[in-house]
């Protein structure tokens, strides 16, 4: 009986296999079982197609000739956010990180058949248990006697892999070696509204900027360039672990000039976003929200940021590319960068380390911001931040790079 039942069974083998032969008849068809691939479609984000773009200063930037060659360069395609994150959508953020460390602490946890440990979100969080009283600040912390998170707690861990030095290995080294682990503080620094400004009363704005919802649309501010990182990281674990199948690439920062060149909107060397030569248009309104004058902030109809979906936006469909706030690029600042950059989605990079010199944690940031006078929101103006500093006029957008040659293909 065995040995029939055996015999059974390589029977069945050989006709399997012999259907797949039968199926691919002889030839090179490729592995027939791959997913299949439409594209995506991320929520909030516009499509930027590939295309070129002349960089380096404009006629009227006279100095700077001496720093910023002009070069002609391509770029691939990418998506990037209509606008820029705003409080609500970082606040989507702390409110993930605040909830797992509380999970956490409540043991709502299970083990995947690995030993892998998850945070499980079915349970509910009990914010009366006295297990969570460490979230919070207590004693001669306290104010007024409210019950305040302790924002110092949220601390979120993130991962990234360092390309540039696998690719240049040649000693063999493991892959341990190049995945770099980071941990940043995520929570905005609020108090950036009254350091930036000497003899200035912005209290109000520390008190309220990031938690009031009168403030939830408007482009969030004091977060540094490792904490932008973070969220892009803890971006595309959300997706990932939402959509399922084929995993996309990693939500980013934008490089310098995938950034400059979705500012453009489409029209080579345009100075500014909306592709005119002026700031104002014919009928005299001013077209983003910057310093006009000498202090005259409330002219251009804000007085410090507005809504990050204010004025009109450009040909690709994007916000706020001039004003508003100054935006963090993924890309290393070095006035020189464009005598060496390759023309084929250039980028410099720089992974600095805190013992490294100041000059080498410069990051690059683009598109002036609402206490900037109207060279900074010219689309071609390069400035820098410290990759390690908050500023109340410094924020960001994600990109994601398109797979694929055009959106039209799908």
């Amino acid at each position: 009986m065995k040995r029939l039942f055996k015999s059974l069974l390589v029977l069945v083998v050989l006709v399997v296999l012999a259907s797949c032969g039968a199926r691919q008849n002889g030839q090179l068809i490729g592995v027939l079982d791959r997913p299949s691939w439409k594209g995506i479609n991320p929520y909030g984000m516009v499509y930027v197609p590939s295309g070129t773009l002349h960089i380096g200063p404009s006629d009227q930037d006279v100095s700077n000739t001496f720093v910023q060659r002009s070069k002609t360069i391509s770029i691939q395609g990418f998506y990037m956010d209509d606008t820029e994150i705003t409080n609500n959508e970082y606040r989507q953020f702390v409110y993930w990180v605040r909830d797992s460390i509380a999970h956490t602490l409540l043991d709502h946890i299970y083990e995947d058949d690995d030993g892998n440990e998850f945070v499980d979100w079915e349970y509910e969080i009990d914010w009366e248990d006295e297990t969570l009283d460490e979230l919070y600040y207590q004693g001669d912390e306290k104010f007024a006697g409210k019950k305040e998170l302790n924002v110092s707690k949220l601390e979120y861990e993130y991962q990234w892999y360092d390309w540039q030095r696998a690719a240049h290995d040649k000693s063999g080294a493991s892959r341990t070696s190049f995945i770099k682990n980071e941990k940043s503080l995520i929570y905005p620094d609020t108090l950036v509204w009254v350091r930036d400004f000497a003899y200035s009363y912005n209290e109000p704005m520390t008190r309220n900027y990031f938690w009031h919802p009168a403030f939830d649309d408007y482009p969030v501010v004091g977060v540094n360039w490792h904490q932008a990182n973070a969220f892009s990281y803890w971006r595309t674990k959300l997706w990932n672990s939402y959509q399922g199948g084929v995993n996309t690439e990693d939500f980013r920062l934008p490089t310098e000039h995938e950034w400059e060149y979705a500012a453009r909107g489409g029209h080579d060397l345009a100075p500014f976003p909306w592709g005119g030569y002026y700031i104002r248009n014919a009928k005299g309104c001013l077209l983003a929200n910057f310093k006009p004058g000498r202090g005259n902030y409330p002219e251009d109809g804000g007085l410090y940021t507005v809504k990050a979906d204010a004025y009109f936006p450009n040909d690709y469909g994007l916000y706020n590319m001039a004003g508003n706030v100054a935006e963090w690029t993924s890309s290393s600042y070095h006035e020189g960068a464009y005598s060496f950059l390759h023309d084929l989605n250039p980028d410099l990079r720089y992974d600095a380390k805190e013992d490294d010199a100041e000059a080498q944690k410069r990051k690059v940031i683009r598109g002036g911001s609402w206490k900037d006078i109207m060279f900074r929101l010219q689309t071609g103006t390069r400035h820098y931040e410290f990759q390690d500093t908050t500023k109340s006029y410094v924020g960001f957008r994600c990109a994601l790079t398109f797979l694929g040659r055009s959106l039209n293909d799908f």
